[in-house]
C-alpha cells in the first residue's frame, strides 16, 4: 500500500524547505502549501512534490486551501504546520498584524487540524507537528504578538492531543535559532549565539530530525519539543 503523502504548510523556504527535501530524500511523498513564488518550489515540482498556492491570512483562504487539499489527495500521513508569520507590534498597526498572525499561527492549524481528520484518519499512522518557537516559553516586550500567538498554537498541540489520542499523535517542535540571514552583522550573530548553552547556529535539519523522531516514536504526543541549544538555562 502506498505512504500517505505528508503536507508540510509555508515549505518554499528555510526550514520548511528543508523538510520537505529531506522527507522526499527518505522516500516519503510530499505536499506543501507557499504563498510566494520562490525557486526552491522548482526543486520540489522536479522531485515530485505537489506544491499548492494557500493564503492563510483570513478564514476564506484557510478554507479554499483545504478544498484544494482534498481534491489532491484522499489520505495524509502528516501534518506539519509550520507556515509562520512575522511582524513587529509597529504603532498604529497592532490590530492588523495581530490578527493576521492569529490567523496564520492559530487559526489555519485549527481549522486544517479539524477539517483534515478525515484524511489523517485514512492513514495507518498519523501526525500533526506544530512548528511554534522557543520565544512563547518566556514571552517577549518587543515581539508581543508574535510570542503570543505562537503561545496559542503550543495550546492547541495539547488541545488535539487529546481530542485526537489514541489514533492521532499530536505534538511540536520549538525551535530558537536555527539559520541566520545572509545580511545579519557579526555584532548581531555574535549577541544571539551567546543566549544559548551550545552557542551554535545549528541549520535546519535539528527540526528535521525532530520531525523524525516525533513521527516514529509511537508513545509520545502532547509534546513540545525545545530545539533551543540550552537557551533555558543560559
Amino acid at each position: 500500500m502506498p505512504t500517505a503523502p505528508i503536507l508540510i504548510t509555508g515549505a518554499s523556504q528555510r526550514v520548511g524547505l528543508h523538510c520537505a527535501e529531506r522527507l522526499l530524500d527518505d522516500g516519503h511523498p510530499v505536499i506543501i502549501s507557499y504563498r510566494s513564488e520562490r525557486e526552491g518550489l522548482e526543486r520540489l515540482r522536479e522531485r515530485g512534490a505537489l506544491t499548492l498556492f494557500a493564503d492563510f491570512s483570513d478564514e476564506a483562504g484557510i478554507l479554499a486551501f483545504i478544498a484544494v487539499l482534498k481534491k489532491h489527495t484522499d489520505a495524509l500521513r502528516a501534518i506539519v504546520h509550520n507556515a509562520s508569520s512575522w511582524q513587529a507590534d509597529t504603532p498604529g498597526q497592532e490590530a492588523q498584524a495581530f490578527a493576521q498572525m492569529v490567523s496564520v499561527h492559530m487559526l489555519a492549524p485549527y481549522l486544517i487540524n479539524l477539517h483534515c481528520a478525515d484524511l489523517l484518519h485514512a492513514s495507518p499512522q498519523a501526525d500533526i507537528v506544530h512548528i511554534s518557537d522557543d520565544v512563547a516559553r518566556k514571552g517577549s516586550s518587543k515581539h508581543i504578538a508574535y510570542c503570543a500567538t505562537k503561545a496559542g498554537l503550543d495550546s492547541l498541540t495539547l488541545s488535539f492531543a487529546a481530542k485526537y489520542a489514541p489514533r492521532i499523535k499530536v505534538n511540536g517542535i520549538a525551535p530558537a535559532l536555527l539559520m541566520f540571514n545572509e545580511d545579519d552583522d557579526a555584532a548581531y550573530r555574535a549577541k544571539t549565539l551567546a543566549k544559548s548553552a551550545m552557542g551554535i547556529e545549528p541549520g535546519p535539519q535539528v527540526v528535521y530530525q525532530s520531525l523524525r523522531y516525533l513521527m516514529d516514536n509511537p508513545y509520545v504526543t502532547g509534546t513540545t519539543l525545545t530545539v533551543n541549544g540550552g537557551r533555558h538555562v543560559k
